[in-house]
């Protein structure tokens, strides 16, 4: 139980560097105030532009990776491959430091960057079904956060196919346990867009690319 409160516990402090917030900041410009309010890629490519998108995806993509790969580091010696449920919570805690930082009132990003920093660095058989279907989705539909929803739905889906397949070494005898925190992690993130489910249904969402100035919170 230490080894995995601990590796979330790494996790989180990796997730609090807020890369949009400090961006932003650097640019004499608070990014939580404009668009949705949100300090993900997404809002920082509506308000700032393309490199700054780029930026802050890369630092929140970055900050889970390295977080799982120093838990990976920590711990492999003694759980050998069962590490994978450790990195798992490493990557869970990012989530968790980038969508609620303490230091500014719990009120984060998203953590869709961070999960794909999850994906990569501790389930890198998901990459290509779940780039796939995030791909289609939004390339299909113009609606980033449709394909960030279905993604989250399929995080636990294609790790139990890809682990039924042989593909991917879903925590060994923590099967179970790999499996629901999958869960949780999808679940959280689907919770995080709740205000985009409710203007996807009602067919106010931005879409992807759009010139409206809508201020969307």
């Amino acid at each position: 139980m230490l080894a995995r409160v601990l590796s979330l516990g790494i996790g989180y402090l990796f997730g609090l560097f807020q890369t949009g917030y400090f961006y932003s900041k650097k640019k004499d410009f608070d990014l939580r105030s404009h668009g949705s309010g949100n300090s993900g890629t997404t809002n920082t490519i509506r308000t700032m532009g393309w490199k700054a998108g780029g930026i802050v995806f890369a630092g929140d993509l970055f900050k889970c990776i390295l977080a799982v790969l120093l838990v990976g580091f920590l711990y492999r010696p003694v759980w050998g491959a069962d590490v994978k449920l450790l990195e798992l919570y490493a990557a869970f805690g990012a989530i968790l430091g980038h969508d609620f930082p303490f230091y500014l009132k719990f009120q984060g990003g998203k953590g869709m960057a961070c999960t794909a920093g999850l994906i990569i660095a501790a389930a890198s058989p998901l990459i290509p079904w779940e780039l796939v279907l995030f791909l289609i989705l939004v390339l299909a539909t113009r609606y980033v956060s449709l394909g960030s929803i279905i993604a989250s739905i399929g995080l636990p889906v294609f790790a139990f196919i890809t682990h039924k397949m042989g593909l991917y070494y879903a925590g060994g005898t923590y099967f179970t346990e790999l499996m629901v925190l999958m869960c949780v992690i999808g679940a959280l993130n689907i919770s995080r867009h709740h205000a985009n489910i409710g203007r996807l249904v009602h067919g106010t969402e931005n879409k992807f690319g759009s010139h409206k100035e809508k201020e969307q919170k």
